[in-house]
């Protein structure tokens, strides 16, 4: 299979590597970031999935353009389907989800804390009487601290964010205002190509001038949830969850034969590995309105990657 495993390019400066994404550090103060094809789940990277980075990156890329004149953003270049040039920022330490249903299933998620009793939950009070999956009176901010070093998300209020000194009173503001631009923009052109926008998250950071701006990816398959819009009123009138890219073949797999957090991971079948694939092709697809068009030159994704990065090699 044709994957990037890993993106270890030792003529690049100042490496770091994350769980999906390694980057290099530039001296102009723009930074590399090479998405791969890892997959992270349970703490771990379970497998590679072919062409997971371009989809990523592409996708991101798609609405960074769509949203420029909403806020700024951190894209400097592309000079390869998988890697973006971007500003090297400082990262707020709250990250920005917008929800737009009454859906989730972590701890954080405001379905799971509604099915709990909860009403009032970060600095917002929803109404008695919704349903799962039920869209919600209107989008809502639900900020949550940003967990460095294998930490856990904790949710915050405006309060909260403000008496713990996180973010000033108007960097708060601005961040809101943004996501919640983002996002309005996000849903509205996601109906047009048939799909609902029904949550996502937001990474901004600032700049030298301390400009805020927005981080990392933007609407792809990873950071936010979308639904086939002509599933969702059977599918709550049922009460079951809309249909969506569901790429979470292999967690349930890995889940259904051991204990991820204290077995070993069994090894993940090649048609698993395929399958997710599809999926996240078929996501961008959908998403953007593109054709997915996977690219094959070089001899293999990392040699194509050097090549196009030649010119930032340290000299």
């Amino acid at each position: 299979m044709r994957v990037l495993s890993d993106a270890f390019i030792p003529e690049l400066p100042n490496r770091y590597k994350g769980k999906v994404r390694e980057n290099y550090d530039l001296q102009d103060g723009n930074r590399i970031i090479i998405a791969t094809d890892r997959l992270s789940a349970f703490d771990v990277i379970l497998t590679s999935i072919p062409h997971k980075g371009q989809v990523l990156t592409q996708t991101a890329r798609h609405w960074f353009e769509e949203t420029a004149d909403l806020c700024p953003n951190h894209v400097v270049s592309y000079p390869d389907p998988n890697v973006v040039i971007g500003k090297r920022l400082d990262i707020l330490p709250v990250e920005i989800v917008v929800r737009g249903y009454l859906a989730g299933t972590t701890s954080t998620s405001i379905l799971t804390k509604y099915r709990n009793g909860e009403r009032h939950m970060y600095g917002i009070t929803l109404p008695d009487g919704l349903r799962d999956n039920e869209r919600l009176p209107q989008a809502i901010v639900t900020p949550t601290s940003k967990a460095f070093d294998g930490g856990h998300d904790d949710p915050l209020s405006p309060q909260a964010i403000l008496e713990q000194g996180l973010l000033t009173k108007g960097q708060m503001e601005t961040v809101f205002d943004y996501a919640l631009a983002l996002f309005a923009r996000g849903q509205a052109r996601a109906a047009e190509r048939g799909l609902i926008l029904a949550d996502t998250k937001y990474e901004f950071g600032t700049d030298k001038n301390g400009t805020i701006i927005l981080a990392d990816e933007i609407h792809t398959p990873d950071s936010s949830r979308f639904w086939i819009a002509d599933s969702y009123q059977k599918s709550f009138e049922s009460g079951d969850r809309p249909k969506s890219f569901d790429k979470d073949f292999v967690r349930a797999w890995v889940t259904a034969r051991c204990d991820p957090y204290k077995d070993p991971i069994p090894e993940i079948p090649l048609e698993l590995i395929e399958q997710t694939s599809a999926v996240y092709q078929e996501a961008y697809e959908k998403i953007t309105g593109h054709r997915f068009v996977p690219d094959l030159s070089g001899a293999s994704v990392l040699d194509r990657i050097r090549t196009n990065l030649a010119l930032y090699f340290s000299k």
